[in-house]
């Protein structure tokens, strides 16, 4: 009986190394080594990246990457709104000049309750809509994985795909309020958080080349 039960969680720990292989951890838990942009206007809380109330701006991993999958935890409290730079530049609004903005919201919150749906959590922001009803009440902690893969974007949020698509197809014409986006097809960059003077926290940071 205990050779088995041992035999098991043994199993069970080599699949979950076998699942993290090649994945390697982009924040440390204590401070912004290996992070560039606004990092005075982040913390770190509880082995987690903080964006301070009431500040912002896009942080970034010093280092480019072009497809890769990325792994990650995130808290988002009531209200909150903050946003996962994709292929950054290192300047500039990453919704339009990175090759695109995957939304962080708070969904449920009342004063987004009129939004474009392309504006909710998973979303590429302004472009394609994510499907809603994944998140976990605000204040909790969310299980979110994000792969990009030449122009094709796929996000996982708790165990559930809520956006798959390729942006080399969306119409310009048809996006939220016609607005440029000359970042759209880029073929690699940063990855970051975008601020939006609100609290979020990100921890467990982990990102794959492919």
């Amino acid at each position: 009986m205990l050779r088995s039960l041992l035999f098991s969680l043994l199993a069970v720990a080599a699949s979950l190394s076998a699942a993290e292989d090649g994945f390697v951890s982009i924040f440390n838990g204590q401070d912004f080594n290996g992070w560039k942009g606004p990092v005075e206007n982040y913390e770190v809380k509880d082995g987690a990246i903080a964006c301070k109330a009431g500040k912002g701006g896009t942080i970034y991993t010093a280092e480019e990457y072009a497809d890769f999958v990325v792994r990650l935890e995130i808290l988002i409290p009531a209200g909150s709104n903050n946003g996962l730079a994709i292929r950054y530049p290192g300047s500039g609004d990453t919704a339009y000049v990175g090759m695109c903005e995957l939304q962080v919201l708070d969904n449920d919150a009342p004063k987004y309750a009129k939004l474009d749906a392309r504006q909710y959590h998973g979303s590429a922001y302004g472009m394609v809509a994510a499907k809603r009803g994944h998140l976990k009440p605000a204040g909790e902690w969310n299980v979110q994985e994000v792969t990009v893969k030449g122009s094709t974007i796929q996000v996982v949020l708790n165990g559930v795909t809520i956006l798959d698509t390729d942006l080399s197809q969306v119409n310009l014409e048809e996006v939220m309020g016609k607005k440029p986006h000359p970042g759209k097809d880029r073929t690699s960059g940063h990855f970051g958080f975008a601020g939006h003077n609100d609290l979020v926290l990100f921890r467990n940071i982990r990102i794959k080349r492919l």
